[in-house]
Order: C-alpha cells, then sequence, then structure tokens
C-alpha cells in the first residue's frame, strides 16, 4: 500500500493507522485555527480537517506528484459551545466540570486528498458520550494523570477517562480521533485498496 501523509501530530491517529496496516508519514499542517463567521459548530471540525490537507499540499512544488493526504479535526459540542483542547490543568478541570453527569457529543471531521486525481472528500463523525458525576476529587484525582494533554474536551476515551464513561452512542474510534469506518470507507471509495 501506498504511504499516506498524515497532516496530523496525534500519536492517537497513528496508532489507528498502524492498526489498519496504513504505512504513512507526517506532516504537522500550518494554518490559521479561524473559524469562519457564521459557521455551525458541527461543521467546524471538517472544515479544519480540510483546512489540513490544504496546507500540507501546498508545501508541494508546482509538478511534484501529490501522495495521498489524511487530515482530522475532533472537538467536543457541549451545550452549544466547542471545547477544543484545554491550554492547561486549570481548565481540563473546568471542562472536566462542565462534562460531568451530562451527555455531550464528539465531533470528528476527516478529510482524504487523492493526489493522483486531485480529489479531496471529506465527512463529519458525530458520537454521543455520556459522563457520570463526577466529585471534584475525582475530577483532580483525573487531571493529576495529565491524560488531558493535546485531547479534545480534556479527556481520553481509551484511557483512565473510561472509568467515567457511562454511555457511548456511535463509534469509539471516532473519540479517539479518528473514525475507522468513515476512513475505510473513503479510502475505499477513492480506490486506496486496488492493486495495482
Amino acid at each position: 500500500m501506498e504511504p499516506i501523509v498524515l497532516a496530523s501530530s496525534s500519536p492517537r491517529r497513528q496508532e489507528i493507522l498502524k492498526f489498519l496496516n496504513i504505512p504513512y508519514k507526517i506532516t504537522i499542517p500550518n494554518f490559521d485555527e479561524q473559524i469562519p463567521e457564521g459557521m455551525e459548530n458541527e461543521k467546524v471540525p471538517e472544515y479544519f480537517a480540510v483546512q489540513k490537507v490544504n496546507a500540507v499540499a501546498r508545501t508541494y512544488n508546482s509538478g511534484c506528484e501529490v501522495p495521498w493526504i489524511l487530515g482530522a479535526d475532533t472537538m467536543v459540542l457541549l451545550d452549544g459551545k466547542l471545547l477544543g483542547k484545554p491550554a492547561d490543568s486549570n481548565e481540563a478541570a473546568s471542562y472536566l466540570k462542565r462534562l460531568q453527569g451530562k451527555t455531550h457529543k464528539v465531533i470528528t471531521g476527516v478529510a482524504l486528498f487523492n493526489g493522483k486525481v486531485f480529489y479531496l472528500s471529506s465527512r463529519t463523525s458525530i458520537t454521543k458520550v455520556t459522563f457520570a458525576k463526577m466529585s471534584d476529587e475525582e475530577i483532580e484525582w483525573y487531571v493529576g494523570t495529565d491524560e488531558w494533554h493535546g485531547a479534545a474536551g480534556g479527556y481520553r476515551i481509551q484511557g483512565l477517562a473510561s472509568c467515567f464513561i457511562k454511555k457511548i452512542d456511535g463509534l469509539n474510534s471516532n473519540v479517539v480521533g479518528l473514525p475507522i469506518f468513515e476512513l475505510y470507507d473513503m479510502l475505499k471509495e477513492q480506490g486506496y485498496y486496488e492493486k495495482k
């Protein structure tokens, strides 16, 4: 299989690609994370995923063959507000205080560019996650594990946060940061698995 350029430094996304036996290289995208005015919250992660792919595609010189490029972006939506990655432990604790005892949406946008035919497709996957009620001590303990670093909403579902996840409605891999069904379906649709 051809290597895919992953427009992300996320170790979780790398783990998923390894799990799927997809060879990859990493290129960190450089783009302005500004949400266009009036954009619906649920469309923002897909928009950012496309921006990441475009930013990486622009690094290839004119006339160069552009490879497969994969971009993804994950955000948490609670009470009409998007929660990204917490800046510090205080913000992580405030996110968890808001999430505990409630159901929120985890939204991941995925974008895939096929350099051979210059075709870009993108999709959005949404999973509903319900947290159990958490005491201040439990929140303090979880924040102390440092799992919140680089995680949308300040938690990792595949880590110790699973102690507090009461219910998941949708793809678990979406909450991790790369929905496997959507990714596989897009690759299949674009002929990635076809034998040369």
